[in-house]
């Protein structure tokens, strides 16, 4: 049963909406929400096209840092990142078209739950990047394979480096969403592309996915897998508990470089 997903289908398309207040955070049981909805998704020979949106304020305002504090050890922090590695590799092997709809911030494992999408639509002023590492963090899941393949080495570099997001004009821009709406109509116009596209064959836009999926090479599941494991690396590490902690106390994080 989904606990933080609410799901209503109409003209073949399921509007999934994630309402995990206050800021719709990634947390473990968003990620098995996730896979339950896909795999429902899957069976389900009605629905052609899923939306997904976020109630409130966010589309995704990032992992669930509360959820860090109960982590000690770098195997649990490895198999955290590998859970949404996982969930979001099931989101974009979905034999389905799934689309975002983005509003207000998709940071951190919100923007990589959107980047395992297939399309991104995105209000002009949202805010889009991987923040990371002002906790003494990395992206874990997939973030950093994912997001270079959108918009070029040299750009994800500037984004994770420096932290600083982009708005949805600019991530237009790069080519990190497909098209800009209003705060008002994102919902409504990205409902408008679903249509279109669950007017066409269900066997021809699987089709389509499955050979998309063939552009991702060996390298590229080496480095998610690398990724895991140095996210464990860093989670444990005096910069990494200092920056969580920094996060939490909504102070400056003091970083030692240890």
């Amino acid at each position: 049963m989904l606990k933080f997903l609410s799901v209503k289908v109409e003209d073949h398309i399921a509007v999934a909406t994630l309402n995990h207040a206050p800021a719709n955070a990634m947390s473990s049981q968003v990620m098995h929400d996730v896979t339950e909805l896909i795999d429902q998704v899957e069976k389900d020979d009605n629905i052609r096209v899923v939306v997904l949106h976020g109630e409130g304020r966010f589309f995704s305002a990032g992992a669930d840092i509360k959820e860090f504090t109960s982590v000690t050890e770098a195997k649990q922090a490895t198999e955290l990142a590998q859970l949404g590695q996982v969930t979001f590799e099931r989101v974009e092997k979905c034999s389905k078209p799934v689309i975002a709809a983005i509003h207000g911030a998709a940071l951190g494992g919100g923007l990589e739950f959107a980047m395992s999408c297939h399309m991104r639509f995105v209000t002009e002023s949202a805010k889009l990047g991987l923040p990371e590492l002002t906790l003494g963090l990395i992206p874990g899941f997939a973030g950093t394979q994912r997001l270079p393949r959108y918009v070029g080495k040299a750009k994800a570099c500037e984004m994770m480096l420096t932290s600083t997001p982009i708005t949805g004009a600019e991530a237009l821009q790069w080519g990190l969403v497909n098209g800009v709406f209003s705060e008002e109509s994102i919902l409504e116009d990205t409902l408008k592309i679903a249509k279109q596209i669950a007017g066409k064959s269900p066997a021809t836009t699987r089709a389509v996915l499955e050979l998309l999926q063939t552009t991702k090479s060996s390298h590229y599941y080496e480095g998610v897998q690398r990724e895991s494991q140095i996210f464990g690396e860093v989670f444990t590490s005096e910069d990494g508990r200092e920056g969580v902690a920094a996060f939490l106390e909504k102070r400056k994080p003091s970083f030692s470089g240890r």
